[in-house]
């Protein structure tokens, strides 16, 4: 029997619920036998990433924007590229649009790259350059909310806030939520706070982590039980693709006329309009009288 599965095999015995005032309440032996089996995985699997070889926290925060939405794998193929780029949070801050955009290539949602860069040049306008540690203050920068803000505060400041994330939630809805659906994250949330190692918070992340990529290997998506699951819309022949198009072209070319985008991606006119607006709405392009261009 393989250590996955000899881990596994021991959660489901001694993981019992304790209930108490109506809220779900682990006994001390249960989470001491969860955490060392979770731990035991690690300890033989787990995964050896870049940004866990660091405690920088603008390397981190990089990582963790990287990384909403998207596959590690395709984050991996990016992150030192875009870290050779914008070493730090002033080169970052000074970076055109154009250039972002031409790094940024690849990983998709577009507006998590000048969500980045209006951090930066928070960081370096309010904060000297220097990241804040209290997640509070992080939640103040552009495009982080409570999970990004607590993910860094813990593995960056290795400080215990305690989030849920997709492996995360997978974890718990897979090991306390055998028999539920529809597990809403502040029932999930409440078993996290008790788990947590809160003498090594980065450390326990990483490894509850990578048990949840695991499981998602082994099982049919567990978070499907979960509340707040959604099924992605496919983003061949979407809005989103067609966004991206746009600023792949405009990437590769000083400006371009509406027609002449029309003719470049081959696609409906009214949907190229329609992308356009949002496009410089939200700031990534500019227009004039003939023609775009990224900002």
């Amino acid at each position: 029997m393989s250590d996955q599965q000899t881990a596994h095999r021991e959660l489901a015995p001694i993981l019992k619920f304790a209930p108490r005032g109506g809220a779900q309440q682990l006994t001390p032996e249960a989470i001491h036998a969860f955490q060392m089996s979770i731990y035991a995985h690690y300890k033989s699997h787990g995964r050896q990433l870049p940004w866990r070889e660091t405690q920088d926290p603008y390397r981190i925060l990089v990582s963790e924007i990287m990384l909403q939405q998207t596959q590690v794998l395709r984050v991996l193929q990016k992150y030192e590229e875009f870290l050779r780029a914008f070493p730090d949070f002033r080169s970052l801050a000074q970076a055109s649009v154009q250039e972002l955009l031409r790094v940024w290539q690849g990983l998709g949602y577009n507006r998590r790259a000048l969500a980045l860069r209006k951090t930066a040049e928070f960081v370096v306008s309010q904060y000297r350059g220097v990241l804040p540690a209290d997640p509070e203050e992080l939640r103040k920068l552009p495009g982080i909310g409570p999970y990004t803000a607590a993910a860094i505060a813990a593995f960056a400041f290795n400080s215990p806030a305690a989030f849920i994330e997709t492996n995360i939630r997978t974890v718990f809805i897979h090991c306390f939520f055998r028999d539920k659906s529809a597990v809403k994250d502040r029932e999930i949330l409440h078993l996290v706070e008790q788990t947590l190692d809160t003498a090594n918070p980065r450390q326990w992340y990483y490894a509850l982590m990578d048990y949840g990529a695991m499981l998602k290997q082994r099982y049919h998506n567990p978070n499907r039980r979960s509340a707040e699951y959604q099924k992605q819309t496919p983003f061949k022949g979407s809005n989103r693709e067609l966004r991206g198009m746009i600023l792949r072209a405009l990437t590769a070319h000083a400006e371009l006329s509406e027609t002449e985008l029309v003719a470049t991606l081959n696609a409906d006119p009214e949907r190229v309009t329609h992308a356009l607006k949002q496009l410089v709405n939200e700031g990534f392009i500019s227009r004039d009288e003939q023609s775009f261009r990224i900002v």
